[in-house]
């Protein structure tokens, strides 16, 4: 069966919200096994020279092992960065079907832009960009099987990096 824009869309959104509810399993649960889940580092270069991404230079390139390794270790009290839980909004918008190669799987682009708040602070991070994602259907559930994240800051405006993008 055919993934429909409006199934693209709603499976965004619904990640959106599990993360920002901090539904971790359940947000695995969208995640494919063969999942690779990447951030290439970003540089700044001049003007006329090549890509300012460096593809083979990451701040993290992970699996579906080591994405519930992390889950895992939210619910243990050697999670300091995340006691108290972070609280995040989720943003998603200029969501567009780039490659639509087999009628089971598409590659998404989309803008992002995250809001974090920490404690009692009233200042929050954030931090924004463009995802490609491939979304593909196994046994009918819509799965996430590689996503490619391409923050427009060069320097990482975070303390650390404990949230899902």
């Amino acid at each position: 069966m055919d993934i429909s824009y409006e199934d693209v869309v709603q499976f965004l959104f619904r990640e959106a919200a599990l993360l920002d509810q901090r539904e971790y399993e359940a947000w695995l649960a969208l995640l494919d096994e063969g999942i690779r889940y990447r951030m290439p580092v970003r540089v700044t270069r001049d003007f006329g020279e090549s890509d300012d991404f460096i593809d083979d230079m990451t701040f993290f390139d992970e699996t579906k092992r080591s994405l519930q390794t992390r889950v895992e270790r939210f619910r243990t009290t050697s999670a300091w960065s995340e006691n108290p839980p972070t609280r995040t909004r989720h943003i998603v918008s200029n969501i567009r079907v780039v490659n639509r190669e087999r009628p089971d799987a598409v590659q998404v682009a989309s803008y992002f832009l995250i809001l974090r708040s920490i404690r009692d602070s009233s200042e929050s991070a954030h931090i924004f960009g463009e995802r490609v994602d491939t979304i593909h259907r196994v046994d009918g559930q819509l799965k996430l099987a590689e996503r490619t994240i391409y923050l427009d800051q060069t320097v990482f405006p975070m303390l650390n990096l404990s949230i899902f993008i």
